[in-house]
């Protein structure tokens, strides 16, 4: 099987807590960074602005994401544009409609249109993605996020969807594909053989990196001591 130096996919690390996002950013293995409401608060970020800005501080030189709040698209739009000026290796995130399910697409092609950089989120069809990359202003850089992970939690492999996204989104320059709610280090492979640009992992995925290739007796050995030493220290017994 391929190294993950042999994938010309992208990692971009998922995260929200800033010390964690700075030592992933140190080790040099991702590509950029994602970031969204419910990450934050699981953070327990308080000041969205100064936990941008601290972010952006120590990661200059790696596009990061970071997401407008608002369920009004005259509110969504300030905020994408407040958001944009806080650096230059910024994408906004766009949610692909509000909670009403009225659709972002004319907010997204007014946006690009602006020149501002964005990740369209929260994707889940490929009816979605054929809509917003046609909305695009060309040579403006975007993200296409689908969310695959959760198209998985619904019963459906995502790997047909995301290959059919991937056709749509090769098609319009400076467009990017990217696998979103990664569940395993194997959708790194999968999202790779469906001609993602990009996926999005978290950190406990990064961690296992080091079993890509392993010997899967070795493996195996490995989970049978943890077991047995797990036994041993919590003093179970069968009498």
């Amino acid at each position: 099987m391929k190294s993950i130096n042999d994938l010309n996919i992208k990692l971009y690390a998922d995260g929200a807590d800033v010390e964690e996002m700075k030592e992933v950013y140190r080790m040099g293995i991702v590509r950029g960074f994602t970031t969204n409401p419910t990450l934050m608060r699981l953070a327990g970020v308080e000041n969205y602005e100064a936990f941008a800005k601290e972010v952006l501080a120590e990661i200059t030189d790696l596009m990061i994401s970071f997401e407008v709040f608002a369920d009004d698209f005259d509110s969504m739009e300030r905020e994408a544009k407040k958001i944009m000026s806080w650096g230059d290796n910024i994408y906004v995130k766009i949610p692909i409609t509000n909670t009403k399910q009225e659709s972002s697409v004319p907010l997204i092609k007014k946006l690009t249109a602006d020149g501002l950089n964005l990740n369209v989120t929260a994707m889940m069809t490929v009816k979605q993605v054929e809509e917003v990359v046609e909305a695009l202003s060309p040579g403006v850089k975007t993200i296409i996020s689908v969310f695959a992970g959760r198209i998985a939690d619904s019963g459906r492999d995502p790997v047909p969807y995301m290959k059919e996204c991937a056709e749509i989104v090769k098609k319009k320059a400076d467009t990017e594909l990217l696998w979103a709610s990664s569940r395993e280090l194997l959708n790194i492979f999968q999202a790779e053989e469906c001609g993602c640009d990009i996926i999005t992992v978290t950190t406990g995925i990064l961690k296992k990196l080091s079993n890509v290739g392993r010997d899967l007796d070795e493996y195996s050995l490995d989970t049978v001591k943890m077991f047995h030493n797990d036994a041993v220290t919590a003093g179970y017994k069968i009498i």
